[in-house]
């Protein structure tokens, strides 16, 4: 018989779980494992029968009380013969007594309720090329590089949208090569945050936190300036009403949708800032 085992994901395989999820069309960042590997090294878990790795899923802890599940892949040769559902119980296990997030795709939303699951919004991926522009005059900010601010003030702006703390990850995001991180300043407050990142397909904005969509667009437009004709991405959680108008605004049309669900209440957070979320693997 087939010996299946389910390992902690070293760097190498987290790099892989990379490549399998551009395979699905997933469009992860280029240099989205070595942010991963940072967030909880033991959150990323690999199968592997006959000691080839066939499946994987991600379970990161985020404090005491929060997690968030992602990469959930089975190679399709291997599907429909339980590997999935043995990853999927490892997973959820390391989660144990925590609130738990996911993005999942829509049409599996019914598997999702049946392990406790329960929907919250959905993120909607718009892409596109925007227009060159300049709109930091408008919103009334100044655009600086998020990297040259104290590190606690990033950490603390981005606290205010995420459940935990994610200093090590966040460090991480927005410092890795080849990204760029923009932050919008109004009479020196912290109005706004914005991360690119290069891709196999478009360039992925995330996260986009805006204090209104005035503030987003110029984020935008700034981050879109790094790639002059280029298209590039956002996932935009459906409750922004503003962010869903401002999107066609930019030249970004929708695609396709995840569903955010939870295992219990969605945590607090200030949803009316967030334009895009970071990342549909780490939430």
């Amino acid at each position: 018989m087939a010996e299946f085992e389910i390992r902690n994901a070293s760097a190498l395989d987290i790099a892989l779980m990379r490549d399998w999820a551009d395979e699905e069309g997933w469009n992860p960042g280029d240099s989205d494992p070595w942010a991963f590997t940072v967030a909880d090294p033991h959150g990323f878990l690999v199968g592997h029968l006959d000691g080839e790795p066939v499946g994987c899923i991600s379970a990161v802890r985020y404090g005491s009380g929060f997690g968030f599940i992602g990469f959930y892949i089975t190679r399709p040769p291997v599907r429909g013969q339980g590997y999935g559902i043995q990853l999927w119980r490892a997973g959820t296990a390391r989660l144990a007594e925590r609130v738990v997030g996911l993005d999942g795709v829509v049409d599996q939303q019914d598997n999702y309720r049946r392990s406790g699951f329960r929907h919250a919004w959905n993120n909607v991926r718009f892409e596109g090329v925007p227009p060159q522009g300049d709109a930091a005059t408008r919103a009334r900010v100044e655009l600086v590089d998020a990297r040259s601010l104290p590190f606690g003030r990033l950490a603390a702006y981005d606290r205010r949208f995420f459940p935990e703390a994610r200093h090590a990850f966040l460090a991480a995001w927005v410092g890795l090569p080849g990204r760029t991180a923009v932050a919008a300043l109004r009479d020196g407050a912290l109005r706004g945050l914005g991360v690119i990142r290069p891709c196999s397909g478009a360039s992925r904005i995330g996260p986009l936190y805006a204090a209104d969509a005035d503030v987003a667009a110029a984020l935008v437009h700034a981050l879109a300036a790094t790639a002059p004709g280029a298209a590039v991405a956002v996932d935009v959680p459906d409750h922004n009403t503003a962010a869903l108008d401002l999107m066609p605004q930019l030249g970004l049309a929708p695609g396709f949708e995840t569903a955010r669900m939870y295992t219990g209440p969605a945590p607090e957070s200030d949803r009316s800032g967030i334009f895009g979320v970071t990342s549909l693997e780490l939430g």
